[in-house]
């Protein structure tokens, strides 16, 4: 019975081993289908569009000079280029291949593909930017008091600190 066992779990192991690494063909279909490159588009600009927010929130009620405008309006645009360039899909493309490579086997691309492929992979791929959207702003929101609690909890540590020296 041991036997039997040692020769189910060397050939499990053979198996997994054996199993076809994907290839670029495939892992580039599959990048295709879930609209990486436009994806990480997007995620620039909502990064550049988050970064002008909090810069004018930071500026809100204050007399600004006109440098000081121009500054607010010009940072996060050349911020958001910098970043465009690091981390531009050409850049980022060979990276999600070794990922994927490293990560899955062509079996598994190649149900993802048809996933992805399908109706329902299609939806998924077009709605989730909107539901991730919504549910960052669910997060925001439900941050704010915690924040505050945070705060407050880390003034009461400092205060203690300085009871015990």
């Amino acid at each position: 019975m041991k036997n039997i066992f040692a020769v189910l779990v060397l050939s499990a192991a053979t198996f997994s081993a054996m199993a076809a690494e994907p290839t670029d063909a495939s892992i580039e279909k599959m990048l295709t289908l879930t609209k990486a490159e436009s994806l990480m588009d997007s995620l620039y600009a909502n990064m550049e569009q988050s970064m002008r927010q909090g810069m004018l929130h930071a500026a809100a009620g204050k007399q600004l000079t006109e440098e000081q405008r121009r500054v607010i309006e010009s940072v996060p645009k050349k911020f958001a280029e910098v970043v465009r360039e690091e981390l531009s899909w050409a850049n980022l493309k060979p990276m999600y291949i070794k990922i994927y490579k490293e990560s899955f086997d062509q079996e598994d691309v190649d149900g993802l593909i048809a996933f992805y492929s399908s109706k329902a992979g299609q939806a998924y791929v077009n709605k989730m930017p909107g539901a991730m959207q919504k549910s960052m702003a669910f997060v925001q929101e439900r941050m704010k008091p915690l924040v505050g609690k945070m705060a407050e909890a880390m003034k009461a540590a400092i205060a203690e600190a300085k009871l015990a020296n």
